[in-house]
């Protein structure tokens, strides 16, 4: 009889173990330097990317998600450790595991500590674009974080094809010429010439292999990121005479500080308008490139039957300027180059959009929880995971992001509303304010303007608070 109990209690030990959902496994990608104003699942129908838009229409898509730094490194470093830049001065082209000390893990080195196989494949941590991907390099990781780690090497602007230099110089570094500029390259060759159509490769390869455990794979795109390379076959749909730049205005700059004129500008790159042109046609086609290696691999997963069991996240480091009063490239904060686009699937949640305020700080606290692991609870991070079931929710009440060149920073608080930039930590380099309901374009600086006042003294108030906020942490040292 007693024998006869217990081993009905092992069988049905076994059943319940048997129908026990397996760990979830996750699919995080990111591209490098992707705008929202370029996806069509957002604002664009220009430029054409149907996998990113089949996979927004399957999760749920972030309208207002900002990234923490509009600078790859310092971006990167604070998304996986779950640290604002302020809190740990990781500002450089890093990891963050020197700032952040050997104790602390990173988010997909929590995953490996609790059983998953871990792998990055090419760009997560940063890596510099072009020089890395050349040489076939780790650039600045952390090699705590991975089971295993594969580079994408490739011949980036030197690639065979028709290149053509569309500014005339790259804000006073001549001896950059074609590598970290915008230099358009219509390459000959398949997508496996190029680093994204290896990393998708290589990231197919190991969704087949690893399809039986769970897993955390970490996939780095490295286009629309200068150079503009992809196979000439992508430049077909975007001709340079038809693409139409951004609307402008007269003495656009007048209200603008000095310095919160970018670093790139058609100005200082001596462009001109063909060159403007071209440049968008270039980022459009780097753009349709890298969607098409993500429709590859979500494709190996619809393929593998784990759709079901694998939290997908698609989202990018920071944005890019595409001549928005007259600025290109990164480092800004003004919405096209601090705001990033954000999709998260997660098996049984519905399709939504979410117009709540987020960051990209939040992916560490929400993937992890979304696994059921238990994360640090010092991350400065909030946990999104019900915006998924709620995206009608707010969880903050205004985005933080950070920004600096040339030793400068400048700080933005992005509420639904209003868009405060200060630069500097007194605002003696300046201060603008947008009212984003009816200036989304940001062309009216309300800072000077005595009816906003109090909104400006407000915001230098909550400004001031952050950065207290932020710095006093447990880090061993309080940052000042």
């Amino acid at each position: 009889m007693r024998r006869t109990l217990v081993l009905s209690l092992l069988l049905l030990s076994a059943s319940v173990f048997a129908q026990s959902p397996r760990k979830p496994n996750v699919l995080f990608i990111i591209s490098d330097d992707l705008t929202t104003t370029a996806l069509s699942c957002y604002e664009n129908q220009a430029c054409h990317t149907p996998n990113i838009d089949r996979l927004a229409s399957e999760g749920v898509r972030f309208t207002r998600s900002y990234s923490q730094f509009p600078v790859c490194g310092p971006s990167r470093a604070s998304l996986l450790f779950g640290y604002y830049p302020h809190a740990t001065e990781t500002f450089g082209y890093v990891s963050g595991r020197a700032q952040v000390g050997p104790t602390r893990k990173s988010l997909p080195q929590l995953f490996k500590d609790n059983g998953y196989y871990t792998a990055r494949v090419s760009k997560i941590f940063h890596m510099g674009i072009p020089g890395d991907i050349e040489k076939g390099t780790d650039g600045a990781d952390d090699k705590d974080s991975w089971t295993e780690t594969f580079n994408s090497q490739a011949s980036e602007w030197k690639a065979a094809g028709e290149s053509e230099l569309v500014q005339n110089n790259s804000y006073g570094k001549l001896d950059r010429k074609g590598g970290n500029v915008m230099t358009i390259v219509k390459a000959e060759g398949d997508d496996l010439v190029h680093a994204d159509g290896k990393t998708a490769a290589k990231a197919s390869e190991l969704i087949r292999k690893h399809k039986n455990e769970p897993f955390f794979l970490a996939v780095g795109l490295v286009r629309p990121h200068v150079p503009f390379v992809a196979p000439k076959g992508y430049f077909k749909p975007y001709p340079y005479q038809q693409m139409v730049l951004p609307p402008q205005v007269q003495n656009d700059w007048d209200d603008i500080p000095q310095q919160g004129i970018n670093y790139v500008t058609s100005q200082n790159a001596q462009m001109s308008e063909d060159q403007e042109k071209k440049a968008i046609a270039g980022y459009y086609a780097s753009v349709s490139f890298m969607d098409a290696q993500v429709g590859k691999i979500l494709q190996t997963l619809r393929e593998e039957g784990l759709e079901d069991n694998t939290i997908v996240i698609f989202t990018s480091d920071h944005g890019f300027h595409l001549g928005e009063h007259r600025f290109w490239m990164k480092v800004s904060l003004k919405e096209e180059s601090a705001r990033v686009p954000l999709i998260i699937k997660v098996p049984g949640k519905a399709p939504a959009v979410c117009h709540s305020l987020v960051e990209l700080l939040d992916l560490y606290p929400t993937v992890a929880g979304l696994a059921g692991l238990q994360a640090s609870p010092r991350l400065q991070g909030k946990n999104l995971s019900e915006l998924l079931d709620d995206p009608e929710k707010e969880v903050r009440s205004y985005a933080f992001s950070v920004s600096s060149w040339n030793k400068k920073f400048s700080f933005l608080l992005r509420s639904q509303k209003w868009a405060f930039i200060q630069y500097g930590e007194d605002g003696a380099g300046g201060i603008e304010l947008f009212d984003m309901e009816y200036d989304e374009k940001q062309f009216n600086n309300l800072a000077n303007n005595p009816r906003y006042q109090q909104q400006v003294n407000l915001f230098k108030k909550e400004l001031k608070n952050k950065l207290q906020a932020v710095r006093t942490n447990d880090l061993g040292k309080t940052y000042r």
